[in-house]
Parts: structure tokens; sequence; C-alpha cells
């Protein structure tokens, strides 16, 4: 799309709309589950460590965007409940790096679990199986739009 180019009021109000439902959903989500004292912080890095793998604090302060020293006592309440571990790097034993412990990832796996069992049940309990249906078909528009 050029610079000069005309939004549709639809495409805005589309894009409004999408941003705050989705927003909303997230939230729901989120609260949907036991986060077990963990704040969000805490839960961010996890998911991190879980999704791309073992990683310096530093690295991580980087990657969510906040002070190392903020990150390291993150990790702190994180390791002290069992739910990462320190390893030295193979490459530079002077540096560690944290992983998801089996604990960290069933931590994960069950707040993912019951984020989608929320789900499913609100969508059985407040809509109809027409509805369900022509909701899967406008996910699918969706996914259109995160496509590269």
């Amino acid at each position: 799309m050029t610079e000069n180019a005309e939004l549709s009021g639809s495409s805005v109000q589309a894009a409004r709309e999408l941003r705050v439902v989705f927003s909303r959903l997230r939230r729901r989500l989120k609260e949907s589950y036991d986060v077990e004292g963990l704040t969000p912080s805490q839960t961010s890095a996890l998911s991190r460590l879980s999704r791309q793998g073992p990683a310096s604090t530093s690295d991580l302060a980087a990657a969510e965007r906040v002070r190392p020293q903020s990150m390291a006592a993150t990790l702190s309440v994180l390791e002290e409940r069992g739910l990462i571990r320190r390893d030295p790097d193979p490459g530079d034993g002077r540096r560690m790096l944290l992983s998801p412990t089996g604990a960290g990832l069933a931590y994960l796996d069950d707040k993912r679990r019951t984020g989608e069992e929320w789900l499913a049940r609100s969508l059985q309990d407040r809509l109809t199986e027409p509805e369900r249906r022509h909701l899967i078909e406008a996910l699918t528009l969706v996914e259109r739009l995160i496509q590269p």
C-alpha cells in the first residue's frame, strides 16, 4: 500500500475492533488460569525460554526490553520455584544459560490447557453450533492477515 492510498472505513473499523477483541480475549485467557503467584514478567520470561530455548540473563533482558538487573530478579524467583535451571554455556564456561525445567514446562502446558478449556467451555455455553462454525470460518480470514 502506498502512503497516499486511502483506507476504507471498513478497514479502519475492522482493524480497531480486531485489536480490541483480541486484547480482551488475551486478558480473559490470562485470567482463566492460576498463575501461581507469578507476575506477567516472570510468566513472559519462562514462556520465552520455552519457545526460544536457552538464553543468558542479558539475552532475556534485551528480548524483554528490561534492565539486566530487573531480569535477574525475575529469574531468581523462577529459579527458587524450580521452574528454570542454570547451566554453563558450552561455548563460554563463564556464562550461564537458563532454560525451563520439567516443572516449568509442565506449568506452561497446564496454563495453556486451562486457557483452552476455559475458551472451549465459553464457546460451548455462549454460542450456538452455527455461530461456532461461522467463527471458525471467520478465523480463516484472520489467519490470512498474518500470513507473509
